[in-house]
């Protein structure tokens, strides 16, 4: 327990391991809205990203007992978002959508501010014409700060090619953004 009477991460995970389901329960409900993000981000669709979250969490239930601590609760549960969005992937030909979903852009910590979702949008938008595998390590590293260590776990690459592919990807970004009109001059 911390300080606040609220649970860790580890705790519940610990309980469900030992088969508490309610514990899991309340460890999903803590970060369902990060991950399914994480999951929208590198499918590019609401229905997809719910399919991805649904079984990623199903995985991380099913396989509580072989966290082993290394990093936090909420990065193994991204590693395990993110290994799943991949195997959805290889699985089926993701179609991107052109349409955002509103719900999606709507930041829940301060509402549906008109420039933040602009913002959002843009950068929704720029995301969804990389090349996927420039994507989901651009994810990965800025959207969500994991490190290279754990990138390359959630994709299965070495982390040189993760390195290569976030140096390409950045490029990449910059190239996308400076031809849309952003950052003239901050390039």
């Amino acid at each position: 327990m911390t300080a606040g009477g609220r649970e860790t991460d580890e705790a519940l995970l610990r309980k469900a391991a030992a088969g508490d389901a309610e514990a899991f329960t309340a460890l999903a409900e803590r970060h369902t809205e990060g991950l399914y993000r994480l999951a929208w981000s590198l499918v590019g669709n609401r229905t997809d990203a719910e399919d991805v979250l649904q079984e990623a969490m199903i995985g991380a239930y099913k396989n509580a007992r072989t966290f082993q601590g290394r990093s936090a609760v909420r990065t193994w549960l991204g590693q395990i978002v993110a290994r799943q969005a991949a195997a959805f992937r290889r699985s089926r030909k993701v179609r991107k959508t052109a349409a955002l979903d509103e719900q999606t852009l709507e930041s829940p910590a301060t509402g549906d501010a008109e420039s933040g979702v602009d913002q959002r949008e843009d950068l929704l938008q720029v995301l969804g014409q990389m090349t996927t595998e420039y994507r989901e390590v651009i994810v990965l590293r800025e959207l969500e700060n994991m490190s290279y260590e754990d990138i390359a776990t959630a994709l299965g690459l070495p982390r040189g090619t993760v390195e290569s592919r976030l140096f390409r990807a950045r490029a990449e970004l910059r190239e996308l953004l400076t031809a849309q009109g952003y950052g003239r001059g901050n390039a």
